[in-house]
């Protein structure tokens, strides 16, 4: 273990070799017989302690004590005075920022005391100070990570990195864009899992409140009694196992932006409370007869009829009102068809990276499997599948139709028009080919690669058909005109 240095200045030697003689077992001991010899070892070697004679020519103890300063200013201080030299010494050590002052003459295991305790002030001073560097440096390095999630954050939920292309979806983003910058209550409507939190977050980090809270609650996932505590707060002792205050989410984000997806699932009673927060903006903890006042952007999602659920007397009316504002509804998956080849690409990207897997994309097979399945659970469904065949697939692979649920096999029903007098089988059959070619063009807006996967066809296939039936991926094609063979 490496012995603590301690300088020692005194100009009698025979003073100097005595103490030396004393500390040399526990310390390193430096020596000097004046100042300026002192401040010379100071310039080269670091220090633990400092041990100065008051009485020495051309330069004092508290002098020389003072100048240490400006060379080291870490090691503790101990000045050696004579009994008459005391007044003098104490009001001159706040210059030098002494430690401690001996009188002489003085004791040995005094001494020896004094100095290991000037020890354990230096080390202590010095452990410290490396954790207040290390705090500062962890501080800077979350401030910096805060402000690099913030930006991910931000330019994930922006509208352009939301998927949809389709004029359902560009009307979303449409009327999304208009209400961002206004304190406006908006309600989403939508089935479960059309991706309602996603755009709740898009309004809010694309608005004025992105720098506060954004705080989501499913309404339906808790007990009234819990449900209360968890959006409004509640006092100590306001119930069994309420042991301290607790802050609801109202008041977390206050100057930010709550989400309550499943408003529609709530009691009368609660809807009541929030009522009051939308009209007023206060809040009162559960247990508490205080109000508080709190500034809350409210965005609300249901995947619920509330005008049905208002006339059934499940939902409040005033309340309804309040949160009918700005509604946008959501179209569920099946109406979005030609954002599912996208979709599924994004996923791929998202598990892969998770799972820490090279995916090479997926099969065309199974991506007319995908496109032309069914999706009661919409969005979070497709997700759910893609995340299924990730895991199943090995690295370094493709997905494949053999990697996704069974579900997934069953084709969405064609319907189809009766057949007609007089018209032959050719051409009811051509007639439904440019029908089936126009609904996939509509739905991939004209995306003749899209168009061409979810018709299992490749796009030199489909080529030949438009040129064939005299068809361009803009047109609007009217089925019910025959056409002559």
């Amino acid at each position: 273990m490496n012995k603590e240095k301690i300088l020692i200045v005194d100009d009698q030697v025979e003073i100097l070799n005595s103490l030396e003689r004393l500390l040399k077992e526990q310390y390193q001991v430096l020596l000097a017989d004046n100042g300026t010899d002192g401040l010379q070892k100071l310039e080269k070697e670091s220090v633990a302690v400092i041990l100065a004679d008051q009485r020495m020519p051309v330069m004092t103890g508290v002098e020389f004590l003072h100048k240490t300063l400006q060379i080291q200013p870490d090691p503790v201080r101990i000045l050696i005075t004579a009994y008459a030299d005391l007044q003098a010494s104490i009001s001159a050590i706040n210059d030098g920022q002494i430690f401690y002052y001996i009188s002489k003459p003085w004791e040995p295991d005094e001494l020896m005391l004094i100095l290991r305790r000037a020890v354990e002030r230096y080390n202590l001073q010095k452990e410290n100070k490396e954790l207040t560097r290390k705090l500062i440096a962890a501080n800077n390095r979350l401030e910096q990570e805060n402000i690099s999630l913030k930006k991910t954050i931000e330019q994930t939920y922006q509208f352009d990195n939301i998927i949809g292309s389709g004029p359902e979806m560009l009307q979303v983003f449409k009327l999304a864009s208009k209400v961002t910058d206004t304190p406006t209550t908006v309600l989403l409507l939508g089935a479960t899992g059309t991706g309602k939190e996603m755009l709740a977050k898009a309004i809010h980090y694309n608005g004025p409140r992105k720098d506060k809270m954004f705080v989501a609650q499913n309404c339906g996932a808790l007990p009234d009694s819990i449900l209360e505590s968890e959006l409004f707060g509640h006092v100590r002792g306001a119930f069994t196992g309420a042991v301290a205050d607790k802050k609801g989410l109202f008041e977390l984000a206050d100057k930010g932006t709550i989400f309550l997806d499943e408003i529609g699932d709530t009691s009368q009673a609660l809807q009541l409370s929030l009522l009051r927060v939308l009209q007023e903006g206060e809040i009162k903890p559960v247990g508490s007869s205080k109000t508080k006042t709190v500034d809350v952007r409210v965005i609300a999602a249901t995947n619920k009829n509330l005008e049905d659920e208002v006339s059934k007397g499940l939902f409040r009316e005033d309340l309804f009102y309040r949160l009918h504002v700005f509604p946008i509804q959501l179209p569920p998956l099946n109406q979005r068809r030609g954002d599912i080849p996208d979709l599924v690409n994004h996923f791929i990207d998202k598990y892969a990276k998770r799972m820490n897997k090279r995916i090479y994309g997926i099969t065309d097979e199974a991506l007319d499997c995908i496109c032309a399945a069914d999706y009661p659970g919409n969005i979070r469904q497709l997700e759910n599948e893609i995340e299924r065949a990730i895991t199943l697939a090995d690295n370094n692979s493709t997905i494949e139709k053999s990697l996704l649920s069974l579900r997934l096999h069953k084709k969405i029903p064609i319907t189809t028009k009766p057949f007609t007098d007089g018209v032959t089988l050719k051409e009811e059959v051509e007639a439904l080919e440019i029908q089936r070619i126009q609904q996939m063009l509509e739905l991939t807006h004209g995306n003749i690669l899209k168009a061409a996967r979810m018709l299992g066809l490749s796009r030199a296939g489909l080529h030949k058909k438009l040129n064939r039936y005299h068809l361009h991926p803009s047109h609007r094609i009217n089925t019910n005109t025959k056409k002559d063979v």
